[in-house]
């Protein structure tokens, strides 16, 4: 067997290989009424014959914690015991497909309330069912509305939003959670000090503006599982050194190293690295743009990483984890062209993957 297709055990979870499916949104929920927020025949369509096609770790798209932390009004949701069954429907057929069912918990904080991108992505007006959105500071995404900027107690609502969505995500059978603080979306603003000025205890310093990522990990942890694990998607760099106005750092490897280290400490199990999206900016066409990250945050940081972004080659995906650049690759365009995209690399590199026999008969 290759090392791309042996099982991972995190703590005490086993994953079946090292292919997983990145969390892609689909912008496909109903908006409004009582399936609001609420995976449908379209999600379940979608998400199962990526598990059969032998992806050992199927990681469901950015769900919103709150109504209001959705990117666009048809994101997925688990704000409402009302969401749990539809969940559950969708945890159960990727696990019966032979994957472990995980999801990524979310907040888009500035970058909400957005129309589907085949739409154009602009921001969606009160008018057409858009609403306010929150930052750290009221500093806009350029071309979006100013956010509010977050009282401490509009924090704290946030982080307990965290925790009772993970419970939600328990009690509909997903046994892997990640959490969502990459791509300028609320914890990633907090992060950066391009989006974040504030002078409490949420920003200035790195340990303050990291406060609020590793209270919500502390949240999540102590509803979830010990036996179960916790991942955390990070941008590991935002791909400008300052703000040219102003001078402002930027956030970036250096401080992701860090922050990755502070987030083992309270029970993150995987570093899933990924880069980008707090500010429009140059990101370098290079096949291992991100990946060079994750092997250099799990290098340095001891931590172990989730490589993303182009990987989309079987034999350098096997590479990656067998050089100990990263411990697991997640697949995102490759899955999206191929719901078997796990089985093919299988049967390339000679290893056993998932119903592998039977589709070398059917071949």
């Amino acid at each position: 067997m290759t090392k791309l297709f042996d099982p991972l055990m995190i703590r005490g979870t086993e994953i079946p290989n090292r292919v997983w499916m990145s969390p892609m949104c689909t912008y496909s929920a109903l908006p409004s009424g009582p399936e609001a927020g609420a995976p449908n025949d379209f999600h379940l369509a979608h998400y199962a014959p990526r598990a059969a096609g032998g992806a050992g770790l199927v990681l469901v798209e950015a769900t919103g914690v709150v109504p209001e932390g959705r990117i666009s009004p048809f994101d997925l949701g688990l704000w409402s015991d009302a969401q749990v069954p539809a969940h559950r429907r969708l945890a159960g057929a990727i696990a019966a497909a032979g994957a472990v069912p995980g999801i990524q918990l979310a907040h888009a904080g500035r970058k909400a309330s957005t129309e589907r991108p085949w739409l154009g992505g602009e921001p969606v007006p009160a008018s057409d069912g858009g609403w306010p959105t929150v930052g750290p500071s009221a500093l806009a995404f350029p071309g979006y509305p100013a956010p509010a900027a977050m009282e401490v107690r509009d924090i704290e609502e946030a982080v307990r939003a965290w925790a009772e969505a993970a419970t939600r995500a328990l009690a509909a059978g997903y046994e892997v959670v990640e959490i969502h603080a990459a791509h300028g979306y609320l914890l990633h603003s907090f992060l950066s000090p391009l989006s974040n000025t504030r002078t409490d205890n949420y920003g200035g310093s790195l340990e303050n503006r990291a406060r609020i990522v590793l209270e919500v990990i502390d949240a999540v942890r102590a509803v979830w599982p010990e036996d179960k694990p916790v991942l955390l998607r990070i941008s590991t760099t935002d791909w400008i050194g300052e703000d040219p106005a102003d001078g402002r750092a930027a956030w970036g490897l250096e401080e992701s190293i860090v922050l990755a280290g502070w987030a083992r400490e309270h029970g993150v199990d995987v570093v899933d690295c990924s880069s980008g999206g707090l500010v429009p900016a140059p990101i370098p066409n290079a096949r291992d743009y991100q990946s060079a990250y994750a092997a250099q945050v799990r290098a340095e940081s001891g931590v172990p990483t989730a490589a993303v972004g182009r990987i989309d080659d079987p034999e350098w995906a096997n590479e990656l984890v067998e050089t100990g650049q990263a411990d697991a690759v997640l697949i995102g365009r490759g899955l999206l062209r191929d719901a078997s995209w796990a089985n093919n690399a299988a049967a390339l590199l000679g290893a056993r993957g998932r119903f592998i026999e039977q589709y070398d008969y059917a071949l």
